[in-house]
């Protein structure tokens, strides 16, 4: 594996976003200009998106559930991860990942792929940092038309910060009650009266309540934009990241009452079940992107991008493999290496055409992507010297990767082009309708343990979506949609392709859903959707074999979705929602998915008290949910919680200002996520993070 920095980075065509009007006449909070458009938003509220469709829509016009959380929310709740992130967005369950990764889940579909970056895939197996980003979006619901295969539950999509016209210079800093702490800059200065630059660099320590869970992390990402003129923009941007970090897996179970699920083994909140110095996870990426987009007539728009990726990545992983016998008894423990190298090329254009046919006003999108994804992934068991760790007597064993299990290379080739016409009928109606063909070919050898074993398999999909919106007046919409996605048999990551895989259809995710979106003013929304999401030919990694899977059937997950975003008076801004999600193996409602719970809510409020002073307060609960993602194996149960969370702010000057962070205020146990039955990782106790922000 390499793990040295390569300076050779692909170059980027293209834009991800339709910009409808000139970027100079978009404006930001601060009066600086965007030369790159890619979202508009004021304080909490998003009023638009250039990712659900491609082209630039208010999001009261598009027809599925859609959470946006903007940069403003991010330094308010001092956001770290994705995950910190995730947890306040109701029906998204953030999943424990190995400690390598990120991975949620939505609408019952568990995934470590469905990520985006301005739109393009961004699939690969890591932790995605936010210390460049302006927004992130949460599309609930498959997307295939506009993103391809997977999205089974929706998609995350991050939002670059792009250069801006004014000249400025901000940093922050902040240590946090662990002692993790981080430093960061965002620079932003014109080159002449037709391009910017801007540079965001960050380094973190990654310090946590766990005995010996830590690491670093530091990344740069300089973005070039240029005024080509006629209306035409270009960006250059390219991203280093190094993440070197402890990989925890949390604790195990232990049996209850008789009869009963398994819960979390209580008392050892802080006990590490790895080996101090062995568990690590490293990463090193570079990712290069090129963005233009401009308009080929008065009612004729082009955006395309193409991408290029190099990630490097190896974890070791000991950890708990089976329930604890008892308070003070005994825990199994296994070990294994996974080194992964992987590459990414994507391309995608797209027209974006602004007509009429006598009544009826079209934007029609018609687009094509092509994308290279070549892998190499290699796994190898671990031989302890001990092999079962003493809750009474704790002894860190010693470890030996001797044992290979699996040695796969794959290369991944897909090419999609699609349509899609928004036509606006009047005032009151609009239809959101197209239909996408994917092509999607796997070859690999695994070369372990038969030597030289080719797969390979190709598959072609048509994937539709339909949304009718009714507006009785313009600041509501009333809609509903139907949306369908697949997932190849090689799954999210296609490290393989067993013989028997080789011969099954791609699952298929097929989404229903009805809601109403109300601009109460335009700074203040509220969102209700009912859905129903079926996965068919669902499979599941068997619980006796992980490197097999089994068949499982058909999944329904029926739900409710309720959010409020915006201020309710000028000075108290929030953000929450509710969810009840009902995830059930279609057949047998006793059998519910793992990491799908019931209930819910999330709601964060920040109150600004004139002069220089703000506070802000959140909560979150969450009710049971099974642990384990593998249907057939839900034998453990996460119990309920509810966490508050709170905020202090403080102008000390026009430029700078500083606040403090406590999470978990009142110091609740809790269980926060899981990978399986026997890695749950334990909710952070109380503790307070401080921050300093400055901007010139």
């Amino acid at each position: 594996m390499r793990h040295s920095i390569s300076y050779s980075v692909a170059m980027v065509l293209a834009a991800v976003s339709h910009i409808p009007v000139h970027a100079e006449e978009i404006a930001t909070d601060d009066d600086s200009r965007t030369i790159i458009v890619t979202g508009q938003s004021e304080g909490y509220v998003a009023s638009n998106s250039v990712t659900a469709t491609k082209t630039d829509t208010p999001l009261l016009d598009i027809p599925q559930s859609i959470n946006v959380v903007t940069r403003e929310q991010l330094e308010d709740q001092a956001h770290h991860s994705l995950s910190d992130v995730l947890r306040y967005v109701a029906g998204t369950t953030v999943g424990q990942g190995e400690g390598n990764r990120d991975q949620i889940t939505l609408r019952g579909q568990n995934t470590t792929a469905d990520f985006f970056l301005d739109g393009v895939r961004d699939d690969v197996q890591y932790y995605r940092g936010i210390y460049n980003i302006e927004r992130v979006e949460i599309l609930k619901g498959p997307y295939a038309l506009i993103f391809g295969r997977g999205g089974g539950g929706g998609i995350v999509n991050r939002v670059q910060k792009s250069p801006k016209t004014d000249i400025f210079y901000a940093g922050q800093a902040s240590v946090n009650s662990f002692g993790a702490f981080d430093i960061s800059a965002d620079l932003n200065a014109p080159l002449n009266d037709a391009a910017a630059i801007r540079l965001n660099a960050v380094y973190e320590n990654l310090d946590s309540h766990r005995d010996f869970v830590g690491g670093e992390r530091y990344a740069w990402n300089p973005y070039v934009a240029f005024k080509l003129g006629d209306g035409w923009n270009l960006g250059v941007s390219y991203e280093y990241v190094y993440d070197d970090r402890t990989t925890d897996r949390g604790i195990p179970s232990v049996a209850t009452v008789a009869g009963q699920p398994n819960a979390p083994l209580r008392g050892i909140r802080d006990q590490f079940f790895g080996i101090p110095g062995v568990n690590r996870t490293t990463l090193e990426a570079q990712i290069g992107k090129l963005r233009l987009d401009g308009q080929l007539a008065e009612n004729l728009q082009f955006n395309g991008t193409m991408l290029y990726g190099d990630y490097d990545k190896i974890y070791d992983n000991v950890f708990a493999n089976g329930p604890a016998s008892g308070p003070n008894g005994t825990v199994a423990l296994a070990a294994y290496s996974d080194p992964t190298q992987r590459t990414n090329f994507i391309a995608q254009g797209n027209l974006v055409w602004d007509i009429e046919t006598g009544p009826l006003a079209h934007k029609i999108l018609v687009g094509i992507e092509y994308g290279d994804q070549k892998s190499e992934n290699r796994r190898t068991n671990g031989t302890l010297s001990n092999a079962s760790f003493n809750l009474a007597n704790p002894v860190f064993p010693t470890v030996v990767f001797n044992a290979p299990a699996r040695n796969t290379v794959s290369d991944v080739t897909f090419f999609s082009a699609y349509v899609q016409d928004q036509i606006s009928i009047g005032e009151h109606f609009d239809i959101v309708g197209g239909l996408r063909y994917d092509s999607f070919d796997i070859e690999g050898v695994d070369l372990f343990p038969v030597v030289d074993r080719p797969f390979a398999r190709k598959d072609t999909k048509v994937s539709p979506r339909l949304g009718l919106i009714f507006k009785p007046v313009e600041s509501v919409s009333i809609y509903s949609s139907f949306s369908q996605s697949f997932l190849p048999r090689s799954g999210d990551q296609f490290l393989s392709l067993s013989t028997t895989q080789e011969n099954l259809a791609p699952e298929k995710f097929t989404n229903y859903e009805v809601g109403a979106k109300w601009d109460v003013r335009p700074n203040l929304n509220l969102t209700l959707a009912l859905f129903q999401l079926d996965r068919s030919n669902a499979t599941t990694p068997d619980p006796l074999n992980p490197l097999a899977t089994i068949n499982v059937g058909k999944t329904t997950t029926k739900g409710l979705e309720l959010a409020v975003t915006g201020r309710i008076t000028p000075t108290w801004q929030v953000h929450g929602g509710y969810s009840y999600q009902d995830a059930t193996l279609a057949g047998n409602d006793l059998i519910r998915l793992g990491q799908v719970p019931k209930h819910q809510a999330s709601l964060w409020n920040r109150y600004d008290f004139g002069g220089r002073f703000a506070a802000g307060v959140g909560i979150i609960h969450q009710s049971s949910q099974f642990a384990a993602i593998r249907t057939a194996a839900n034998t453990t149960r996460l119990p309920a919680f509810t966490r508050v969370d709170a905020a202090l702010y403080y102008d000390l000057s026009d430029t700078v200002e500083v606040q403090v962070n406590v999470e978990n205020l009142f110091d609740t146990t809790y269980f926060s996520d899981a990978h399986n039955n026997n890695n749950i990782s334990t909710g952070a106790p109380i503790n307070g993070r401080f921050t300093i922000r400055a901007k010139f």
